[in-house]
């Protein structure tokens, strides 16, 4: 694949291999992401499908093989390759002694964003009736909603998302995929760890499996009644 082919896929991981000590957690994942594509990430407990996305992300570093977003290798340009990104863990990483404009904001100040809409962001999320309360007061859906607004503070090419969904209610999930649809119908992509696809069936394109450590993704994996079973924590 040429490298100017490379830089119109969302993500292009190839060969990517994971080791944790003795044990390999990724084998050699390929997987291809491109724009306008929101894709599923399933997998059994431990598959990898967490370490996965951290790799894209940029917090770890494979052990063989390789990834770009957008033509941008999350090796060699990691900053390039977060100014695409926008990332969501499973837990929250927030700071509970600070209010939940503080988070935006110190969220903001690691990005680099001098002048990011802190309070349009909150009132999109339903939480700007709450901006100044401390997140130590939050319930788990709350942190959830503000994790979502930190995604707000900049249009990111390239969602990752681990389990986007857990402790949201029927309103926020219904936020949640619609922020998403906004970014993939934008001309982004998403790839989104899912515990369940019921939260995202609306809006997911296909979904990819984690089988010892490699993708299997037999048929193109189009959406189906099959692929309704629980896929575990990763």
């Amino acid at each position: 694949m040429s490298v100017a082919s490379r830089d119109q896929i969302a993500i292009d991981a190839v060969g990517v291999a994971r080791r944790f000590g003795a044990r390999w957690v990724l084998r050699g994942v390929d997987l291809q992401v491109r724009p306008g594509e929101m894709v599923g990430l399933l997998g059994a407990n431990g598959s990898g499908k967490s370490t996965l996305l951290r790799i894209l992300g940029t917090l770890l570093k494979p052990s063989a093989g390789g990834a770009t977003i957008y033509g941008h290798d999350v090796v060699k340009s990691p900053d390039e390759v977060r100014r695409q990104i926008g990332f969501l863990a499973h837990t929250p990483g927030l700071y509970d002694d600070l209010t939940a404009r503080e988070n935006l904001q110190f969220a903001a100040s690691m990005l680099g964003l001098e002048n990011a809409k802190l309070d349009e962001a909150l009132d999109r999320v339903g939480l700007g009736g709450v901006r100044n309360e401390r997140v130590r007061g939050f319930s788990a859906g709350m942190q959830r909603r503000l994790s979502m607004a930190r995604l707000l503070l900049r249009n990111a090419r390239v969602l990752l998302l681990d389990e986007p969904y857990s402790n949201l209610d029927v309103a926020g999930i219904s936020l949640m995929n619609e922020l998403i649809g906004e970014s993939v119908k934008g001309g982004g992509a998403a790839l989104v760890v899912l515990h369940e696809l019921a939260p995202a069936a609306a809006v997911l394109d296909r979904t990819v499996t984690i089988r010892e450590g490699r993708i299997d993704e037999p048929d193109g994996a189009a959406l189906d009644a099959a692929n309704f079973a629980v896929a575990g924590e990763g």
